[in-house]
């Protein structure tokens, strides 16, 4: 393995991955790149930037059924047409849909075999994410679902533990069900409760694992409000025993931004800070678990300028090398960039939020994110020899 090295997959044509006059903003994107850029993460020692191509029909095919795939290069051709999730407020047709998938698709594969190769310890692609995309169906957002495509094709190359850790505020509902009774991929995710938020059906505790693969699935559905403190102990709760428990050979992690008390679309109440945190906790527990491999994507966040640049920008410090000091002031130049695309928006100054991140152990309590926690962990620790009423678990 080439210790401490770390890919970075970009290129501009992922930005094509376009809906338009919608929340999902390449802008976001863009703007990641510049600021991390900028601030000299991007030229690191021992970071190699990888030109992605985009993922072929084999590699498609394991996660998404070859009609789907077929009904998104016709939908863009007929302005009338329907089915398959495609052309709905969530999901609009635009020109090349195939294609900008394919290769979002592709990013998240040349990151997880560059790691799995031993090329590289870690590997970002912050264009990536696409988590809730299903076999013949496309949702919130999301048309094919790269993270799930990356982690079969880590299985067909012989991996036989993946942990899948979500960030999202919305549940990993598809790579959840990609993976719903294979034993091989443990997937965790921590989201605002879906008796809340998208995707509303599924994200529950009691969501454990199908037959033969109890307890990969782990569901901790958070209620509205919850913020730094109460994530963290959340995280912390369940996270490291699992992961534990479960022995990955590689880490893989959906750190979509859009729990940040800024986002327009969700209700949680994370700081950039509290995100940064949870970056730093999945570095060190790859290091611990899994011989240093991690692979990460983006995700969700449609605070386009105040919030995704400044946490991807987090993440990718934290991936490639030292995190950045939290007051490290935004470049002037990103921040006319950012002005310019995002007309009107206020631009933040510098990476922080001010919040200093707090940690407090988790305790059975009556507080609701206590009690989410221990809903969690009833339901999935006893399946993995923990007991869930032992705060040392």
């Amino acid at each position: 393995m080439a210790d401490g090295a770390t890919a970075v997959v970009w290129d501009q044509a992922l930005l094509e991955y376009d809906m338009g006059d919608h929340p999902l903003d390449p802008v976001r994107v863009e703007l990641t790149m510049a600021l991390a850029r900028e601030l000299g993460v991007l030229d690191r020692p021992g970071v190699r930037m990888i030109v992605p191509s985009p993922a072929d029909e084999a590699a498609l095919t394991r996660v998404h059924r070859a009609d789907y795939l077929d009904a998104v290069r016709r939908a863009p051709l007929d302005p009338f047409f329907s089915g398959w999730g495609l052309n709905t407020p969530d999901n609009p047709v635009f020109e090349g849909m195939h294609e900008a998938s394919a290769r979002i698709c592709g990013a998240t594969l040349a990151a997880a075999e560059a790691v799995w190769s031993g090329d590289v310890t870690r590997a970002v692609n912050v264009a990536g994410g696409l988590h809730h995309a299903m076999a013949a169906r496309a949702a919130g957002f999301c048309v094919y679902n790269d993270p799930a495509v990356a982690i079969a094709r880590l299985l067909d190359k012989g991996a036989e533990r993946v942990a899948y850790l979500d960030v999202d505020v919305h549940h990993g509902d598809g790579v959840q069900t990609a993976f719903w009774d294979d034993p091989r991929v443990l997937t965790i995710s921590l989201h605002e409760t879906p008796l809340a938020l998208f995707p509303w059906a599924s994200g529950f505790p009691e969501e454990v694992g199908g037959k033969g693969a109890e307890g990969t699935a782990v569901n901790i559905a958070l209620p509205p409000g919850t913020d730094d403190a109460g994530w963290q102990r959340a995280f912390d709760a369940v996270v490291p025993s699992v992961l534990r428990a479960f022995g990955p050979q590689l880490l893989f992690s959906q750190c979509g931004a859009d729990a940040h008390r800024l986002d327009p679309l969700a209700d949680l109440r994370l700081s950039v800070d509290g995100q940064r945190a949870a970056y730093i906790k999945m570095r060190a527990l790859a290091d611990e678990l899994c011989e240093g491999r991690w692979v990460a994507t983006g995700g969700g966040g449609y605070a386009l300028v105040e919030v995704v640049p400044r946490a991807w920008t987090h993440l990718l410090a934290v991936a490639t090398g030292d995190p950045l000091d939290p007051h490290t002031p935004t470049p002037q130049s990103w921040r006319d960039l950012a002005a310019d695309r995002c007309p009107g928006t206020e631009v933040p100054d510098d990476l922080t939020d001010g919040v200093t991140v707090p940690s407090t152990r988790w305790e059975p309590g009556a507080d609701p994110v206590d009690k989410a926690i221990l809903a969690t962990r009833t339901a999935v620790f006893p399946l993995h020899g923990l007991d869930p009423h032992d705060p040392r678990d």
